[in-house]
């Protein structure tokens, strides 16, 4: 299964040539991301994911330019892998008509309290496993 997140383009994110800066898809991405792990506990009482996270790598592919319009882009997000102490996010950035970004996060749950990261709760593995793709499963990507 797949996230989507609708994902509105602002005047102020276009640079110089016209069209996305490549540092605002990373942000549209947070944004994305962001909201897929909120769902977990939106006044279900869960704490999952709500003691913070940081971000351990990106990996982007830009596949074509996308220019301002008024109309929002899809992000599509889905796991890829878990691991006791972390995730890793997958993404596309599209509409009906083209393909703009591919791109993986690492994300690691950390305790800002303790200053450390910490290992990933049985409730937000769970959570996680319904948005694993079929590939990751197949090659046991859950720990």
């Amino acid at each position: 299964m797949r996230h989507h997140y609708s994902c509105p383009l602002r005047w102020s994110d276009m640079d110089a040539f016209g069209h996305v800066n490549n540092a605002v898809f990373v942000r549209y991405l947070e944004e994305a991301r962001i909201d897929f792990m909120a769902r977990l506990a939106p006044g279900g009482g869960s704490v999952s994911f709500t003691g913070g996270s940081v971000v351990a790598r990106h990996e982007i592919d830009y596949l074509r330019p996308l220019v301002h319009r008024h109309a929002p882009v899809t992000i599509e997000l889905w796991v890829t892998k878990i691991s006791a102490a972390s995730m890793t996010v997958g993404y596309e950035v599209k509409d009906e008509d083209a393909l703009y970004l591919r791109a993986t996060t690492v994300v690691v749950p950390y305790d800002f309290a303790e200053e450390r990261p910490r290992r990933l709760t049985a409730e937000e593995k769970t959570y996680l496993k319904e948005y694993l793709d079929d590939a990751a499963q197949t090659k046991g990507a859950v720990a």
